[in-house]
């Protein structure tokens, strides 16, 4: 072999070598607890099997990537369960030795599993819980946010609103627990950007199906009717977390106004239609792998994935503490199609995101709109700051 060879040779073995040292084996899960409930008011927003568990599917591809070159592996494996069973799917993940969940589920499940897996040194990420006291008072110190909270869609609504100069709401909110914390929300955002809520009714939700053949006749009588007599206003916000009115809203008013919220311009992590920044390729992607559309759980469960799977390829480790370490850190960023990159905020551990606001066609704007201006990101004046939270699990 010739001489000028043997250095290049020696160096290429060293590089085998180095990374052949630093193979990973990354073994993650993603547990989602299904609720007994209603079927959804339009077919459109009926449940696939795969729901959150396609977008761990494409994580696991979208890692993997660049995981070939470093000699790292990626695999997640997926369980649901209901409530009353989700701790042992739980046990059953951390009795093989994985250390780290994505929880699709409420705000009390979402507690209790996650100190379950603190006992066994495990790092949660919650795809779906949107409660506020899990970003304040709540808040665990292995469990971090990546679904934003009712707070960080309030206040993404409330921006826009304001922007268009619609700073007189009539909040109609639903009777359910988490109808009343949304609707908290949505006053809280009221207050910090300077509307005036004139009026707030609430819609009492008496059960029974949505879906009869006779559901839209009773709903075109009673709205209009519920909704007379209002105060002078320039738009309607609704706040209904758990999808029993809100739908019929537009188009049912007794005064023709934009509804915004939980109906008409929503705020989302992702949607199908969305393009922007790189989305096509990504849509793309996910529609090949599933056959549909995405929706926020899918997006969010990837979105976690791909946090874990970034801090894994900047640190080179497995270990739970190192990697949440390093996402709470300013060093981490990461691309998440928004058009900006996407950090955590290191006193409670949610995930800064830009929010959609979406009509159920095409992404309307983007929140933090412009002019909302904050002293460290403008992705801060989206949901609790700082000295807002009560969290002290990060200290």
């Amino acid at each position: 072999m010739p001489k000028p060879l043997l250095p290049l040779l020696a160096a290429a073995c060293l590089a085998v070598s180095a990374v052949a040292a630093q193979a990973l084996d990354v073994r993650a899960a993603v547990l989602r607890v299904d609720y007994p409930t209603l079927l959804p008011i339009s077919r459109y927003d009926l449940r696939p099997d795969d729901l959150a568990f396609a977008g761990a599917q494409l994580a696991d591809e979208d890692n993997g990537t660049t995981g070939r070159f470093m000699g790292h592996t990626y695999e997640t494996v997926t369980a649901s369960a209901s409530p009353e069973d989700a701790a042992e799917a739980l046990e059953g993940f951390l009795g093989d030795g994985i250390r780290y969940i994505v929880v699709d589920a409420k705000a009390p499940e979402l507690l209790a599993l996650t100190e379950q897996a603190a006992e066994a040194g495990a790092l949660v990420f919650s795809s779906r819980a949107e409660a506020i006291s899990l970003r304040s008072e709540d808040c665990r110190p292995n469990l971090l946010q990546i679904a934003p909270s009712y707070a960080m869609k309030a206040d993404a609504v409330a921006q826009f609103a304001i922007w268009k100069q619609w700073k007189r709401w009539v909040l109609v909110t639903g009777s359910n627990p988490e109808d009343r914390a949304l609707a908290e929300a949505y006053r809280r955002a009221a207050r910090k950007f300077g509307a005036q809520i004139v009026e707030e009714r609430e819609f009492e939700d008496t059960g029974g199906s949505r879906r009869t053949d006779s559901g839209h006749v009773l709903v075109q009588r009673q709205l209009p009717t519920f909704m007379q007599r209002t105060e002078p206003h320039d738009v309607v916000i609704a706040a209904d977390a758990t999808d029993y009115f809100a739908a019929y809203l537009p188009y049912h008013l007794w005064t023709p106004r934009p509804v915004m919220g939980s109906a008409g311009l929503r705020p989302v992590t992702m949607h199908g239609a969305h393009e922007a920044w790189g989305a096509t390729q990504f849509q793309n992607r996910f529609e090949e792998l599933t056959r549909r559309h995405i929706r926020e759980e899918d997006y969010n469960t990837w979105l976690a994935l791909r946090v874990l799977g970034e801090a894994v390829t900047r640190t080179s480790s497995t270990d739970p503490e190192t990697i949440e370490d390093y996402i709470l850190s300013d060093a981490f960023e990461l691309a998440a199609f928004k058009g900006q990159k996407v950090t955590f905020r290191g006193w409670n551990g949610q995930l800064r995101q830009p929010i959609l606001l979406y009509d159920d066609r095409i992404t309307v704007s983007v929140s933090p709109q412009e002019g909302f201006l904050h002293q460290r990101s403008p992705l801060d004046t989206l949901g609790l700051d700082e000295p807002e939270s009560q969290c002290s699990a990060f200290e």
